[in-house]
């Protein structure tokens, strides 16, 4: 069985070959074209700094891990749900081969609601960040674990010139290292184990902190729980990413609510 850093790789290697196909009917000038014409982005990294529990709510039909997530992905109606119940950003997962995603989806979820959004999916090239941008995306997510340092960086900022946050995703000391370094502003702890599968919501007690403070700290996966997300808020996260938590609940807005509501009041009385 693969491991997921082959599976990582795979996608990414995959969304490239998939992007070279599209360059062959749209250009990349014109796509940046369609990008810079774009509607202002929304600041996501603004929208994660406020004051509270802000939680990325992600939709998410499926993933490699979990199989299908969500089969009734009424994601307009999704998007809508999360948004009217406090959420802070979306996340939208574009990738379509293991996720069951699409762009159409963040292109009309752009449409329903006024939140920040973030391109979810496994972006190698400029001409995936342009793409994003054209489609209505405020962020886009760079996962330390594909990309060397050089790549990394030129992503950035390629994606800061077109007005959008990069949100750098790691899973270890060393990536968390590698995005300190090169100076990125919103760096994201992954708690799945990039060889097991599992996730391991603990590890964000030692990750989160080794984040830089000036950054926004983002906790990603493993948050089933307003417990959950109370824990790796004390750890020093400033933002909470939860996608299949919330896809899997009847009512994904009243299960947002409730970690939203139950995390703060954890925070509430531990200052009492």
């Amino acid at each position: 069985m693969k491991n997921q850093i082959d599976i990582l790789a795979e996608l990414a290697a995959r969304r490239a070959a998939d992007a070279r196909e599209r360059e062959t009917h749209a250009s990349a000038a014109a796509v940046e074209k369609r990008a810079l014409a774009a509607p202002r982005a929304k600041d996501f990294e603004a929208a994660l700094r406020r004051d509270g529990v802000n939680v990325i709510a992600e939709l998410k039909k499926a993933s490699p891990s979990e199989g299908l997530i969500r089969e009734d992905f009424r994601h307009r109606e999704l998007a809508a749900e999360l948004a009217a119940a406090g959420a802070a950003a979306l996340s939208v997962l574009c990738e379509p081969h293991r996720f069951l995603g699409a762009e159409e989806y963040l292109r009309e979820v752009r449409e329903t609601v006024a939140l920040p959004i973030l391109y979810k999916d496994f972006i190698s090239t400029r001409y995936q960040i342009a793409e994003a941008r054209a489609a209505g995306a405020d962020a886009v997510l760079l996962i330390a674990a594909i990309l060397d340092d050089a790549a990394l960086a030129a992503l950035r900022d390629y994606a800061h010139s077109l007005g959008m946050c990069a949100l750098v995703e790691t899973h270890d000391e060393t990536e968390i290292a590698r995005a300190a370094a090169l100076g990125c502003r919103v760096i994201g702890v992954n708690c799945r184990d990039l060889r097991s599968f599992a996730t391991d919501a603990a590890l964000f007690q030692t990750l989160i902190a080794k984040i830089p403070p000036g950054c926004v700290r983002v906790a990603e996966s493993g948050l089933h729980s307003a417990g959950a997300i109370a824990a790796a808020r004390a750890a020093g996260a400033g933002a909470f990413l939860v996608g299949t938590a919330l896809m899997r609940a009847p009512s994904p807005g009243a299960k947002l609510r409730e970690f939203i509501e139950g995390a703060g009041a954890v925070a509430a009385a531990a200052k009492a």
